[in-house]
């Protein structure tokens, strides 16, 4: 397969998932391969929940619709014309691939199908059937993707390089056990936003988004907050309170339940709006329910801070005050050109 006949299955792909919003589903009968696919999609974006609670259908439509609008002929040139992609000897490359978000490991899935490499997936028990079925759905596209993809639940076999995501507990297994193949291992990384004070209401709404989407469960989630000493967090929990409705949904309740006992008996000191707390700790993984904050005297200090710990952090969400920062709201929201733990996987894959 060419790169031409790739980037236009991935394109017809894009145009597919396009037809899945929140808001309304609507069937678009020039898209190919629909009268296959299109309900058992309807179907499976509903059945996803109990498979994993965490991916209601507002969760799956929402990674669905940012897949959708990444997937556009525009967007897919202005990725790879970065790169010399230039036709070599097919590789397998092992994905051993996280859970926590619906289609998390769907980047690095690209990634191998562009570079013209073959992908050996290993799914996490979290999320066995959305990549699944988009890869028979481009298989259906483009039949030469036949070869190219494979599952597998056994042990990892003969495969040339690895690209593989964990906890820092298992990254020291993959390290070890994969230190002899090219490799990609990521870690544990979190999301932190910096406020100065003088943050719009509409800033602090997006600050929610950041906070609640995937109910806190990404890397990309803000898990803790850098504010000025003597912040009023007043503006604070009047944004968040757009997002009240997230307490009705019952496995995040019973978090916020468990995780607020747990620091008050503890003598912990909290600021609680009754679905959010938060709590000063200097620590950048808060458990879901909770974010935590510390204070800073100097944003020159904690930017050279940041950068000192960036191996810890994902995204800073921030205004102008600080480098590197992105805006408000848009952290869940991520283009074919933000890699994970900022590793350019597309230039890992083209020198394997």
């Amino acid at each position: 397969m060419t790169l031409t006949e790739t980037k236009k299955a991935l394109i017809t792909l894009g145009q597919f998932l396009s037809q899945f919003s929140l808001d309304n589903n609507t069937k678009d009968n020039s898209v190919l391969h629909n009268e296959t696919f299109y309900n058992d999609f309807i179907e499976l974006i509903q059945l996803c929940q109990s498979h994993n609670g965490w991916f209601t259908p507002e969760q799956v439509h929402h990674a669905i619709t940012q897949w959708a609008q990444a997937l556009t002929p525009q967007n897919l040139d202005n990725w790879l014309s970065q790169y010399n992609l230039e036709a070599t000897e097919p590789k397998t490359v092992a994905l051993i691939l996280a859970g926590n978000i619906p289609l998390v490991g769907f980047h690095d899935f690209l990634s191998v199908l562009v570079t013209g490499h073959k992908a050996l997936v290993k799914l996490s028990s979290n999320d066995k059937y959305l990549l699944p079925f988009l890869a028979k759905y481009l298989i259906a596209v483009e039949p030469g993707f036949a070869g190219r993809i494979t599952f597998t639940e056994e042990k990892l076999e003969a495969f040339d390089a690895v690209i593989a995501t964990g906890s820092n507990n298992t990254a020291r297994y993959f390290e070890y056990y994969f230190k002899n193949k090219p490799h990609i291992i990521r870690k544990n990384r979190n999301s932190v936003a910096v406020l100065t004070g003088n943050e719009t209401h509409e800033e602090l709404v997006g600050l929610g988004e950041d906070i609640f989407r995937y109910f806190g469960l990404g890397c990309r989630n803000v898990s803790k907050l850098f504010v000025p000493a003597g912040y009023d967090f007043k503006a604070f929990f009047e944004a968040m309170y757009t997002y009240k409705d997230v307490i009705f949904y019952e496995k995040y309740a019973n978090n916020y339940d468990y995780n607020k006992a747990v620091f008050l008996m503890s003598d912990f000191k909290l600021l609680d709006n009754e679905f959010l707390t938060i709590k000063e700790d200097k620590s950048y993984a808060s458990p879901i329910s909770s974010v935590f904050y510390e204070y800073y005297d100097s944003l020159e200090v904690l930017d050279e801070r940041l950068d000192a710990e960036r191996e810890q952090i994902q995204c800073i969400v921030g205004g102008k005050a600080i480098n590197n920062s992105i805006p408000f709201g848009i952290t869940q929201q991520p283009g074919l050109l933000d890699y994970a733990d900022n590793v350019d996987t597309i230039s890992f894959l083209s020198k394997i």
